[in-house]
C-alpha cells in the first residue's frame, strides 16, 4: 500500500481566484493554449468586467491522461477580470467574427496603489491590455471536459 497522491484525488472543475501576481501565475498556467473565438470576448464597462469564454486544455489532467493512455481533454471555462477601467488590444481584428485566438499567458503589471494592467498575450503577436483598479481574476470551468479535437497536447517550439 502506498500513500495517496494529488493525482489520486477526485476530479473536480477548476474554480480559482487570483488577488496577487503569484495567484495569477497559477491561473496563467492553466489557461495556456486556451482557444476562443473573438466573439467570446465581452467587456461590460458599466460593471467594470471583462470576460472570455475559453476552450481550455486541461493541463492539470495531462499526467493522468498519459498514465492511463486516454485522450487529452479540453473544457469550457470562464476567465473573468473585474475592476476593469479600460481595454486595449493590439494585433487582432475584433471585427473578423471568424477569428479564433490562442491565449499564451496572463500577466499582471503592477502600478500604484494596487492598480495596474492585466496583459493577455496571444499567439501571433496579439495582446489585450486591461487597466484595472486592483487585481481580481477568476477562472471557472463551466462545462464537463470533452476529448480535445486535436487528440494531442499543445506543443511549443522554442
Amino acid at each position: 500500500m502506498s500513500d495517496a497522491s494529488f493525482h489520486d484525488g477526485r476530479e473536480a472543475p477548476v474554480n480559482l481566484g487570483a488577488l496577487s501576481p503569484e495567484d495569477l501565475e497559477v491561473i496563467s498556467s492553466l489557461v495556456q493554449d486556451a482557444v476562443f473565438p473573438v466573439t467570446e470576448m465581452s467587456w461590460r464597462a458599466s460593471q467594470r468586467r471583462f470576460a472570455l469564454l475559453l476552450n481550455r486544455f486541461r493541463w492539470e489532467d495531462k499526467p493522468s491522461a498519459e498514465k492511463r493512455a486516454r485522450a487529452y481533454e479540453r473544457v469550457q471555462s470562464l476567465l473573468v477580470i473585474d475592476t476593469v477601467l479600460g481595454v486595449a488590444s493590439q494585433g487582432l481584428d475584433r471585427n473578423n467574427k471568424d477569428l479564433v485566438l490562442s491565449l499564451l499567458s496572463v500577466h499582471f503589471e503592477p502600478g500604484e496603489d494596487g492598480a495596474g494592467h492585466v496583459l493577455l498575450t496571444l499567439a501571433g503577436d496579439g495582446s489585450i491590455r486591461l487597466s484595472v483598479e486592483a487585481l481580481e481574476v477568476t477562472l471557472r470551468d463551466v462545462t464537463k471536459p470533452y476529448v480535445a479535437p486535436s487528440k494531442s497536447a499543445p506543443e511549443h517550439n522554442l
